[in-house]
């Protein structure tokens, strides 16, 4: 988590409840640590406390709100329907906690302090590592938390700061410049289609019985992949995984045919792409902020730096088509 630990004393201090008194942070830090962990001594060991201070965090908290959170099992502690019902308020009231730190620790003048990007598995490590080096050599005192998930993270709650995105922004209080469309194309390994041939048709890829690279869950982007090329369905990936960079090693590993970005598979002279002008899909990519961190120097930098490197990015999947 990315809140630091409080004083012991605090925590000792503020597991008295009372049945009118707030409820402390410290306790919905803990109780979130148990969601999170499964256990009182995984969220010890998470949060930097110690198993005890946990244990009457949760107990405190309980007793404030008057309704179990936990039910011991062999499998750890699992959540009551009340403590499911509490935890988009405690995740919600975390994110506010680090974006405060974030806040206060990158007071003042200059590029200085923390910004924490978010961006999906694959662009945060095939793409952007040389942008936050050059970054860093531009502002030595910047410190740039870099999530990877391929979960859209929620600006407005500041689970980050700026997002990398792959479709259009909504929500009106965010500022977003759109980057232009990265092309995604269907590869393979030279040494996969030296053994097995290369599809003539996108029926061919199961006719022919290839081995096609494909994703686990339904998520939308999945769902509008089957719509477009109804032979690209779970039942027919003989690999499965909604991981990205899980995606490119399978195919730079000659194990079938996947998705991949058509600049990224451009590096490897191994890789082939097939099918091209049957199957493109065009992946438009946004650069996002809270307007609220338009005149922060710090955040400013960064995202003007992202938006200048995705777009020769951009460009270099342009020139591959």
């Amino acid at each position: 988590m990315a809140s630091k630990r409080a004083p012991e004393s605090a925590d000792n201090a503020a597991s008295s409840p009372s049945s009118s008194a707030a409820i402390a942070w410290e306790w919905y830090r803990s109780f979130l640590g148990v969601l999170r962990e499964g256990s009182l001594s995984g969220a010890a060991r998470a949060l930097d406390l110690t198993q005890p201070t946990v244990g009457r965090h949760v107990a405190a908290l309980e007793a404030q709100v008057g309704q179990s959170l936990f039910v011991r099992t062999p499998a750890g502690l699992l959540p009551t329907e009340a403590a499911l019902a509490l935890r988009p308020y405690a995740e919600a009231m975390d994110s506010t906690a680090a974006a405060l730190e974030r806040t206060a620790r990158s007071h003042g003048d200059g590029v200085r302090g923390i910004v924490r990007v978010t961006a999906s598995e694959v662009v945060g490590v095939e793409v952007l590592p040389p942008m936050l080096a050059e970054l860093r050599e531009r502002h030595p005192a910047l410190i740039v938390e870099l999530v990877l998930s391929n979960r859209v993270q929620d600006l407005l709650r500041r689970e980050a700061d700026i997002a990398i995105r792959m479709t259009p922004p909504k929500q009106e209080q965010l500022i977003a410049r759109r980057i232009g469309v990265i092309e995604v194309g269907l590869h393979a390994h030279e040494r996969y289609l030296a053994a097995r041939g290369a599809p003539d048709s996108v029926n061919a890829l199961v006719a022919d019985g290839h081995t096609l690279i494909g994703y686990d869950q339904p998520a939308p982007y999945v769902r509008e992949l089957a719509r477009r090329y109804p032979v690209m369905v779970p039942e027919h990936f003989a690999l499965r995984t909604d991981s990205d960079l899980a995606h490119l090693a399978l195919i730079r590993a000659g194990a079938g045919l996947g998705l991949c970005q058509v600049a990224l598979a451009q590096r490897d002279p191994a890789l082939r792409r097939v099918l091209e002008t049957e199957l493109s899909i065009p992946l438009e990519t946004w650069v996002t902020m809270h307007e609220d961190l338009r005149d922060s120097p710090r955040c400013r930098a960064v995202f003007d730096a992202l938006v200048a490197g995705l777009e020769r990015h951009v460009e270099a999947s342009a020139r591959s088509r």
